[in-house]
């Protein structure tokens, strides 16, 4: 897997999705590790790569440790990276879905296992990426927060509103799902925002315990220095396409790829969009790869029909397998 995973073709209608941050949690693919040889491995690579012992951090822990952004990241990465060599491992050769897709940071990870980028190189950008978020969220704290119960026009409203009010920052950072929106900028901006928006109607406005305020123009000092970065990195032609976050479409070329990366950090995730665009292309199993059961929770909001199957442990591959092998 390490140099990376290989795909048959076939009749299944498959759309593999990869989580983001916050779907962290100590624990996070020891019994992969402990099953498979080829999630050891990966986590082995990942030791190497960042001179760390992110496998231990992984599977112990401490919890405070492991949210840190600059930790989280390749964290996750590296989980996600581990559960798809644990499916290769399992099942052989595996079946090549019609796109991939990873929520904010997993986009990263989704290109990975497209094949677009290699596991080392991936590893050091998020590594990077998480670096330079908390750098920037250090100079220039920010606020997010999530929106329950308002339509997202209407939550776009209110944000240029506040911005305009505070001569600041607030945007949609993340469409998840209809009824579930997140919101960033500055703090003065962000509180004016939720403020009205339970004035508007909206069920929850729930503040995410964060200091970063990603999907925001406050990012711009991370993305400009990450494009370098992004830039030198080798980008191939993906095993099948990868839904960008910020376009909710395919992107068809290295240079596309390289303009998401670039423009993701200060852009929204158009979750929802990319959704509905894969439902529409003819998926009809979502399969999340990695940490947590985020995604497909929200595929459920999205699309009810579409199947949905966890891939987060070694259980669950031996499922996947029974299903897909």
């Amino acid at each position: 897997m390490i140099s990376g995973p290989s795909y048959r073709d076939g009749d299944r209608r498959l759309l593999y999705v990869f989580p983001g941050q916050g779907s962290q949690h100590a624990g996070m693919g020891k019994t992969l590790a402990e099953r498979y040889a080829a999630a050891r491995e990966v986590f082995d690579a990942a030791d190497e790569v960042l001179g760390l012992s992110l496998g231990e951090l992984c599977f112990e822990g401490p919890e405070e440790r492991l949210t840190d952004t600059i930790n989280a990241q390749p964290a996750l990465f590296a989980s996600s990276m581990a559960a798809l060599g644990a499916l290769q491992e399992a099942v052989g050769d595996l079946p090549r879905p019609i796109f991939f897709a990873g929520h904010s940071m997993g986009e990263y990870s989704a290109l990975a296992a497209a094949g677009c980028i290699s596991y080392a190189d991936g590893l050091r950008l998020v590594r990077e990426r998480g670096r330079l978020m908390k750098e920037a969220g250090a100079r220039q704290p920010g606020r997010m927060a999530a929106v329950i119960g308002l339509a997202e026009e209407k939550v776009a409203e209110i944000c240029a509103g506040a911005a305009k009010r505070h001569g600041g920052v607030a945007q949609i950072a993340n469409d998840n799902c209809p009824g579930q929106v997140v919101i960033s900028g500055d703090e003065a901006s962000v509180d004016s925002a939720m403020a009205a928006m339970e004035k508007a109607g909206a069920r929850r406005v729930v503040p995410l315990a964060v200091s970063i305020a990603a999907h925001c123009p406050l990012m711009e000092p991370a993305a400009s220095a990450l494009k370098e970065k992004v830039e030198a990195t080798e980008v191939r032609a993906p095993a099948a396409p990868v839904i960008g976050n910020t376009s909710g479409r395919p992107l068809d070329s290295a240079e596309a790829i390289r303009d998401e990366l670039n423009a993701q950090l200060t852009g929204s995730v158009r979750w929802r969009d990319s959704m509905a665009f894969a439902v529409e292309a003819g998926v009809d199993t979502v399969v999340e790869i990695g940490p947590g059961a985020v995604l497909t929770g929200l595929m459920r909001r999205i699309a009810r029909k579409v199947k949905r199957v966890n891939v987060a442990d070694a259980e669950d591959v031996r499922a996947f397998g029974e299903q897909f092998g």
